[in-house]
């Protein structure tokens, strides 16, 4: 029977698709392609040195046969464990061992990799002028004009805050009125952001706004039959990085399902909720928007409704989509690139949304021009080198530095390797691009494609990014049916108990990701902020939501903790320098020997 909540017409490779299966960022790395940051993900982070977000590969490959990870590779992910209704940021350094590094061997060929890499990196040299133009930082009154429109944005929540500039710190966050404790400071709408790879195997969500997308049933079969092919990425959403807005909230989920080994389900069960067969009782209080799938035809990418697949497809999808319809040059080396991208980290996904978003642009300012310049023969035309400027201006104004400069060493990496280390890093980039050169290359953009412009906008992530996070719907259903009176509790319990201890104690994953925010990553950082990423329970998508911790007065700049404020003051001074400034915020002073 065709699942309701699907439109008609929807393919079941939806439930199953190749790519989702072969999604895993880490698995069956080749020791070469190192991982990317030994910083953890974090959701507090700010704009002048905000927190790292690039994602540290899991280097554990899933031991599943020959013929299963060929097409369904898995990872493990953190661990995580949502609260019960509210969610809010925490930090913890990674502790995961990154691989051992053939460190010996590298050497031997570093400088002979420095000149193939230089020699082949021709753009660079060619284009140097244009692309300096592109790393030249906009004046403040530019910088100023583009964070006010966003300020402005209808889709953006920010009454009430300014941003300022001045020559110490950069650009800060200021209120610019009053806020109470816990208010509302902030809805940052995402600049470019992604669903984690891995994530996509227990998450179906829409691919513009992150939304849950489906029915409850769907979203529970789908994690359950893909586990049962052992593919399962996730387990739950981590605890060290998203908290209870209360500490006595107890479990963070129905009781019994704690601590307990996971009970296959009977054949066919899984497929039979995943594709409307069974019915949940109560489902229909947890409605999700129907999944609408990609129009190009590539089976991967799915949406909440029309409206977000058409603007995903005018804003970057037109070029990455690998279907029949794709705007991409080759769709052949564009796989290449996902599959690689999906083998290394995925932060590559995200760099080359941010290229095709402005190769995209750059063709509506062209096309604009153009048709002005019909209407009015008289007036002088603007050099398509000033076009792609004003394409790239959302780019322009995020702070910046090159990927392979300004990532952390890892723990286990000695400072002697640090040159080669970040070698390896640059070498890394510079395969992704080759195969996003091939994939979607234009001539009119080529100075995009130069490996300096592609270091800066993975650096740009890795310095600003915040953890994409949406709570999943599962959580609210089961506890919704653990919250029931007898026997209405006992009744559906008889339905949804053996799902429940099917998913085991991770039955409840959230969509997670990573985002570039571009007001909240002018955010500044104390070790005493005033406020704090914070989901709330009818926060529902992707956006970033800052809360006030304290009360704020009118004029009072408004911080964010880029590091776990409660460590002490060396560890603190330590995670920040890693960003490239000393903190003096007052607590730091007060705790200075």
């Amino acid at each position: 029977m065709r699942n309701s909540i699907v439109e008609e017409g929807l393919p079941m490779s939806m439930y199953m698709n190749p790519r989702f299966k072969r999604g895993s960022p880490a698995a069956l790395v080749n020791v070469k392609e190192l991982p990317v940051s030994s910083r953890s993900r974090n959701a507090r982070t700010g704009n002048m040195n905000p927190p790292p977000l690039i994602r540290t590969l899991d280097m554990k490959v899933d031991n599943l046969g020959r013929e299963l990870r060929e097409d369904l590779k898995g990872v493990e992910s953190k661990k995580t464990n949502l609260g019960l209704t509210r969610y809010n940021t925490k930090r913890k350094r990674n502790s995961t061992a990154w691989p051992p590094f053939a460190f010996s061997n590298l050497r031997v060929s570093l400088s002979t990799l420095c000149v193939s890499m230089d020699c082949d990196c021709t753009i660079d040299a060619e284009l140097r002028s244009e692309i300096s133009a592109l790393l030249t930082p906009p004046s403040p009154a530019q910088v100023d004009k583009y964070l006010d429109e966003q300020i402005k944005s209808s889709n953006r929540h920010c009454y009430g805050i300014k941003i300022k500039q001045n020559g110490e710190f950069g650009k800060g966050v200021y209120a610019d009125l009053g806020f109470k404790e816990g208010e509302l400071l902030l809805k940052d709408q995402m600049l470019v952001g992604l669903q984690h790879s891995s994530n996509k195997i227990d998450c179906l969500v829409c691919s513009f706004c992150f939304r849950f997308i489906g029915s409850v049933e769907l979203q529970i079969g789908r994690r359950l039959y893909l586990q049962e092919l052992g593919v399962s990425a996730s387990q739950g959403c981590c605890q060290t990085d998203y908290s209870s807005e209360d500490d006595d909230l107890g479990d963070s989920g129905p009781s019994s399902s704690s601590c307990k080994e996971k009970v296959p389900l009977p054949k066919g069960f899984a497929e039979s909720l995943m594709n409307g067969g069974i019915k949940l009782p109560y489902s229909d209080k947890f409605p999700l928007p129907p999944a609408v799938p990609c129009h190009g035809g590539c089976g991967e990418a799915y949406y909440c409704s029309k409206l977000c697949a058409e603007s995903d497809w005018d804003l970057s999808h037109s070029l990455l989509c690998t279907g029949e319809k794709s705007e991409a040059v080759s769709r052949e080396a564009l796989v290449q690139f996902i599959q690689h991208a999906n083998d290394t980290n995925d932060i590559f996904l995200l760099a080359a949304k941010a290229v095709s978003s402005s190769i995209l642009k750059y063709r509506k300012l062209k096309v604009a021009h153009s048709e002005e310049q019909e209407n009015k023969p008289n007036v002088s035309g603007i050099p398509y080198p000033s076009l792609l400027l004003e394409a790239w201006k959302p780019m322009s104004v995020g702070h910046k530095r090159r990927w392979w400069d300004c990532i952390a060493l890892p723990f286990d990496v000695e400072s002697s390797d640090e040159v080669a280390f970040r070698m390896q890093i640059r070498e890394l980039a510079f395969t992704s691009l080759q195969l996003l050169k091939a994939a979607i290359f234009d001539e009119e953009c080529k100075s995009l494609f130069s490996l300096n412009i592609y270091g800066h906008i993975i650096g740009m992530f890795e310095l600003n990014n915040l953890d994409l996070v949406v709570a999943s719907p599962v959580e609210d259903y089961f506890l919704y049916i653990d919250d029931l009176p007898y026997p209405e509790k006992k009744e559906a319990e008889e339905i949804t108990r053996p799902f429940l201890d099917a998913l085991g104690d991770d039955y409840s994953v959230c969509c997670q990701g990573t985002a570039f925010y571009p007001l909240q990553s002018c955010m500044n950082h104390s070790c005493s902020p005033n406020a704090k990423a914070f989901k709330g329970e009818e926060d529902r998508d992707g956006q970033a939501t800052i809360i006030a911790l304290k009360p704020i007065s009118k004029g009072e700049e408004i911080t964010i903790s880029y590091v776990d404020e409660d460590l002490p003051f060396e560890e603190r001074q330590a995670l920040l320098a890693d960003y490239g400034f000393k903190c003096r915020c007052p607590k730091c002073l007060e705790e200075e020997p």
